[in-house]
């Protein structure tokens, strides 16, 4: 894959690359990021393993990473994106748009129906992601900060509730 001026090529997160990837998590977000409403929904779950992507550049490095976290809405299955994170060095090359979109392409072919982040509406709508009315993360999230892309045609169409760990 090339993007921008690196080229960096994205293959499944395995357990080896799992101090990489939670070093750029670390680089990336604010101290205390565990503590965010989301991740008491990834808490004691494993990830949707063949979702999560680490993005390498030619050396090798870690340059960004994604994973995903199964969940319910309303009984219904859903995929929690997120977290999603490009080093500080690899912005502005699009490699964050890469990564959700081979994911996102990979959700729908596997059968996922719809996907659940927090995150700023202006850039994930680019994707498809729009606010979800009457969908609650723990709080204290901002409602409109939950956003969602059906993968299927209607998929969030009258899913409406809490958003709970699919335990």
């Amino acid at each position: 894959m090339h993007e921008g001026r690196a080229l960096f090529r994205l293959s499944q997160e395995t357990r080896a690359d799992l101090r990489e990837v939670e070093a750029l998590f670390d680089t990336c977000f604010a101290p205390g990021r565990q503590a965010l409403s989301s991740y008491r929904l990834r808490d004691g779950i494993e990830p949707v393993a063949v979702l999560c992507r680490v993005a390498r550049d030619a050396q090798g490095a870690v340059g960004g990473a994604i994973r995903y976290w199964p969940v319910r809405v309303a009984g219904q299955a859903a995929l929690l994106l997120g977290p999603i994170a490009v080093h500080p060095t690899a912005q502005g090359e699009g490699l964050g748009a890469a990564l959700i979109r081979d994911t996102l392409r990979c959700a729908s072919e596997l059968g996922g129906e719809r996907v659940i982040l927090v995150g700023d509406a202006p850039f994930y709508a680019r994707f498809g992601f729009a606010r979800l009315e009457g969908v609650l993360m723990p709080p204290p999230t901002n409602p409109d900060r939950v956003l969602g892309v059906a993968l299927v045609p209607g998929a969030w169409e009258g899913v409406a509730g809490p958003v709970e760990r699919d335990a």
